[in-house]
């Protein structure tokens, strides 16, 4: 790819994750803004060796994403490294002690918006690449960084979308690694090889608007709202499963949007969110929930539900990718990961359905929290735990094919 005219001036040093990191930070990239994140990439990795595409998804009604893939190398075993550059807005700059975009160290911590989610993560990836390109790896095979400005939005124009892409464009991918942050209190106690899924809902309850003071010339929906929250909660959906929690179902909230004391609503609203294990199917959590909903809606009480988009659970059974992270984690730190299903949603949602993939990255304690920030020494522990994951993967491979 040709250089571009508008190419950052000081580009830092590919192989220090502080300084990488650093400039991403500076690039005010809440989503679904590029802010400069993107394009400082291809800046750095173009030097090494690295194609670089940019591709910008448009869907109705959701703002135009631009987002990125580079490539090293060429063939199998094709290792990609997924991430995102997108961050979550700041909030107020007033309430930082570091302003959120300033990138600047104290005590040594790196301070910034993205710290951890994750352009920590996108800077060792960076780095760690950069040093084995030092080291003259990869000899075969190929990496490539995928990595989306629609992650913390929608998630309409960014990894599923590129994932396709991708695929029609003939890359075939081996093995995954995502940069999420994945641990819960020091570096080195949690990796991911599986998601639960996620269901969201509306549910629109119709009763009859009346006065409070003659309730019988009423419906009012709120006693429909009592019975309908607490079949959804009352029993448990499951005990879990031998990889994953117990399905939750909470809610999230309950309106009316009545102001007046002295009027009984027509209709209420409840909403709620479902993180359910592999002992469902969105389909069949669906069934369940509607059955719930009917047997304690209340006679003339009208009852609709209007569904989110779902994600399904899923379950990474590579032993030998995750023997391959837990090795390079403990090398570095002496910690043997926890390999986890617990947590959130995260792109891999969207990567399982393309190749084996895991989750690792930096301490989540601070992500999309006033003061983000990362100790210094944590982004040169991960870069190292990177170089180590992909040099073995690279190295297993071709071990694997040559037998």
């Amino acid at each position: 790819m040709p250089a571009s005219a508008d190419r950052p001036s000081n580009l830092p040093t590919a192989g220090d994750p502080v300084e990488v990191a650093r400039a991403l930070i500076a690039c005010p990239s809440v989503t679904p803004e590029e802010g400069g994140a993107l394009t400082l990439l291809e800046a750095v990795l173009q030097p090494l060796g690295f194609s670089t595409k940019r591709v910008r998804f448009s869907d109705e009604g959701t703002p135009d994403v631009d987002n990125l893939v580079a490539t090293l190398g060429e063939g199998a075993p094709h290792l990609m490294l997924a991430g995102h550059t997108d961050v979550v807005p700041p909030g107020s700059g007033a309430l930082w002690t570091h302003h959120p975009f300033s990138a600047d160290i104290d005590e040594g911590l790196l301070y910034g918006r993205g710290a951890v989610d994750m352009k920590g993560g996108v800077a060792a990836f960076v780095a760690a690449v950069a040093r084995l390109r030092a080291e003259g790896v990869p000899t075969r095979g190929s990496v490539t960084l995928l990595l989306t400005g629609d992650e913390e939005g929608p998630s309409i124009n960014g990894t599923e979308k590129l994932l396709a892409w991708c695929h029609e464009q003939g890359m075939r991918f081996d093995a995954a690694l995502v940069g999420e942050p994945t641990n819960v209190e020091t570096l080195g106690d949690m990796a991911k090889i599986g998601r639960r899924g996620s269901l969201s809902g509306t549910l629109r309850i119709e009763g009859r608007q009346g006065h409070a003071a003659y309730p019988h010339r009423a419906l009012n929906p709120m006693q429909a709202v009592v019975a309908i929250a607490d079949a959804l909660q009352g029993t448990p959906l499951d005990h879990g499963s031998e990889a994953f929690q117990p399905t939750s179902l909470q809610v999230v909230s309950i309106d009316t949007g009545n102001m007046a004391f002295n009027v009984i609503p027509a209709a209420a609203e409840i909403r709620f969110n479902v993180r359910f294990s592999d002992r469902w199917t969105s389909a069949s959590l669906k069934d369940e929930l509607l059955s719930r909903i009917e047997s304690a809606r209340p006679e003339g009480i009208e009852v609709a539900v209007a569904w989110e988009k779902a994600s399904e659970s899923f379950l990474t059974r590579d032993a030998a990718l995750a023997e391959r992270l837990s090795a390079a984690v403990q090398a570095v730190t002496g910690r043997e990961p926890e390999l986890s299903t617990t947590g959130g949603t995260s792109d891999a949602r969207y990567i399982q359905a393309y190749c084996p993939v895991i989750e690792f990255g930096l301490v989540g304690d601070t992500m999309h929290q006033v003061d983000e920030r990362v100790p210094l020494a944590d982004l040169e522990a991960l870069t190292e735990i990177y170089r180590a994951f992909i040099a073995a993967t690279l190295a297993a491979d071709a071990e694997t094919d040559e037998a």
